[in-house]
């Protein structure tokens, strides 16, 4: 935002992050935007000119842009029955209330628990676990959230994806995971269900 400034804006320039994360969940490509109102009759930054004198003030740390790596996803070192797995996703799919999958806090409350889950695929992932045999799940979710809201890569998806995995180990069947979702109850999970932060990125925000 400081740097922002020193472009001579005709208005105060406001910063907004898009979204946040758990603490140990990775950012792949996070996103945040600014509004620079240039002095009339003066022409719009294009991007590379936005860049360069954004750049001039943010050294030693300019804005770099990056090829983001694929993440590599860490679940247990079991065997996972896929099938239970894709069967119960289909059960988290679209418009819900998704209470029992929040965290059980004060903040998560005053939040709407309303979330619509547009994708979640579920494959087989390749790397440390292939020399094992065995199968190991690569988890992708995309979901829409109301604006002011927190980013899905929350609490909520934790615990969603530790869910599913109890459910690829045989300790909650498919079935079950209706019954959860339809209780509305955040107590109703048990903690440990929650997935370590650890192997979850935050891919990219669209908005």
């Amino acid at each position: 935002q400081k740097a922002a400034e020193q472009l001579k804006p005709s208005a105060p320039v406001r910063f907004h992050i898009s979204s946040r994360t758990d603490r140990g969940v990775h950012a792949l490509a996070n996103a945040a935007h600014l509004d620079i109102q240039r002095a009339p009759g003066r022409a719009p930054f294009t991007g590379p000119q936005l860049l360069h004198g954004l750049n001039r003030h943010l050294k030693p740390e300019p804005i770099r842009p990056a090829q983001c790596p694929h993440p590599e996803p860490s679940l247990p070192r079991s065997p996972l029955d896929m099938a239970a797995m894709r069967a119960a996703a289909q059960l988290l799919l679209g418009t819900h209330d998704f209470s029992t999958f929040r965290a059980p806090h004060a903040e998560a409350a005053a939040q709407s628990p309303v979330r619509t889950l547009q994708l979640l695929q579920l494959q087989p992932g390749h790397g440390l676990l292939g020399q094992h045999h065995l199968p190991r799940a690569g988890l992708s979710l995309q979901a829409g959230s109301c604006q002011g809201n927190p980013c899905p890569v929350c609490p909520q998806v934790r615990r969603m994806v530790g869910a599913l995995v109890a459910v690829g180990q045989g300790r909650l069947a498919p079935e079950r995971l209706q019954e959860l979702l339809e209780l509305r109850d955040p107590r109703a999970l048990p903690p440990q269900a929650t997935a370590p932060p650890q192997g979850l990125f935050l891919h990219s925000v669209q908005y």
